[in-house]
């Protein structure tokens, strides 16, 4: 295991001299698990590329190929890792996760971040924005998702998702 650990600090440490990098880590999903997932992030997808495509990268990565038994990629962008449940070892890697909340579970908790996000947008533009009120709806619309579509993506929907996780998580109770 220390073999291992070493290794993985080793493509974290690699990464950091990367231009664009924003953090790295390396987790499993439970205390017990046998399976640890290596974790990257970069500023954007071309930077990602660049680090993924180097050839420091791919010499780490024959250094550990002892080490590793399995690989698998996975890249989030936005709001399909939203509502993800975490993959425990017994799941199929290539299988979606075993568990996510109901759609409305989904819905609600995209309202309770939304109605706050726009509401704020909208009193801000209207307070800074000279003229809003006389902007015609469709380029007032096109600048409010202009906006808020990052916002969500990037700051208001994972903070939402992070405090309502056990909500989400939240299972009905099998019957006896």
């Amino acid at each position: 295991m220390q073999e291992a650990t070493h290794w993985a600090q080793q493509g974290m440490d690699l990464a950091s001299s990367f231009p664009g990098f924003l953090g790295s880590g390396w987790v499993r999903a439970t205390a017990d698990s046998l399976s640890w997932h290596m974790l990257y992030r970069f500023a954007n997808s071309e930077l990602l590329d660049a680090w993924e495509g180097s050839a420091e990268r791919a010499h780490w990565l024959i250094d550990g190929h002892d080490l590793i038994l399995d690989a698998r990629v996975e890249k989030r962008t936005g709001i399909e890792g939203w509502f993800d449940a975490p993959v425990s070892d017994d799941d199929d890697a290539d299988a979606a996760p075993s568990f996510q909340p109901p759609r409305w579970k989904q819905a609600v908790s995209i309202g309770l971040g939304f109605l706050p996000s726009n509401l704020a947008f909208t009193l801000l533009a209207t307070w800074l924005i000279p003229g809003w009120h006389d902007v015609e709806m469709l380029p007032k619309i096109l600048v409010t998702t202009l906006v808020m579509a990052p916002a969500m993506t990037f700051l208001v929907m994972p903070w939402v998702t992070r405090m309502l996780r056990p909500w989400l998580n939240r299972r009905k109770p099998t019957g006896t």
